[in-house]
């Protein structure tokens, strides 16, 4: 019995490093699905009276911060599961993994992308807003490389709890995109419906 001991306490704490990866793994998806479907509506400027105020910058910068902290710690559990034996470079060098190459790189691109979001949003003050922009649009990128990363190195991606997670995300952010696409409050759009109309003559005065 107590020789036994030691190997069940071994099984024990893989089994809670594999439930601690994809649980990490899950909710960093989900909080990154938030994040950008908030960045979309933000950008749709549905952030006006009547909108709910919690859904604030402070919400998209603090959801994207706790992202981050989920992110790291998928990463951390995922390295040093003796399952999978990845190892530092498979979490910071894309494609780097024997193991499930395709698939780890790409959630290794998502990571590397999100941080430099993060990192350059704590920065913009010091950065200027241009160069902030062009960096924060990497957040759209980041979201469907983190979402096939999940489809295709989690166990338990296609059942039916995990797939139904991932469909709602997925739902929730092209719902958003739709939105800040079709929204009549949606700057772009204002700038192209005003475009066409000095184009077809329509905004000249007679």
């Amino acid at each position: 019995m107590l020789a036994a001991a030691p190997a069940i306490l071994g099984e024990v704490n893989d089994k809670l490093l594999w439930y601690a990866t994809r649980g990490a793994g899950t909710v960093s998806l989900v909080l990154l699905s938030a994040v950008v479907a908030l960045g979309l509506l933000a950008r749709a400027r549905v952030d006006a009276p009547g909108w709910p105020r919690f859904l604030t910058v402070a919400l998209h910068r603090d959801l994207s911060l706790l992202a981050l902290v989920f992110l790291a710690l998928h990463i951390v559990t995922a390295v040093v599961d003796p399952f999978t034996h990845l190892g530092i470079t498979a979490a910071t060098v894309p494609f780097g993994s024997y193991y499930r190459t395709v698939w780890l790189g790409l959630g290794t691109i998502a990571v590397e992308l999100t941080v430099a979001v993060v990192a350059t949003s704590l920065l913009r003050h010091r950065i200027g807003a241009r160069a902030w922009r062009g960096v924060h649009w990497l957040a759209y990128a980041a979201w469907p490389l983190a979402v096939l990363h999940g489809l295709g190195t989690g166990t338990d991606a296609f059942t039916r709890w995990m797939l139904g997670i991932t469909v709602v995300c997925v739902a929730t952010v092209l719902g958003a995109a739709a939105w800040r696409v079709l929204s009549p409050g949606d700057p772009l759009g204002a700038e192209r419906r005003a475009a066409a109309l000095t184009a077809s003559g329509g905004g000249t005065s007679r």
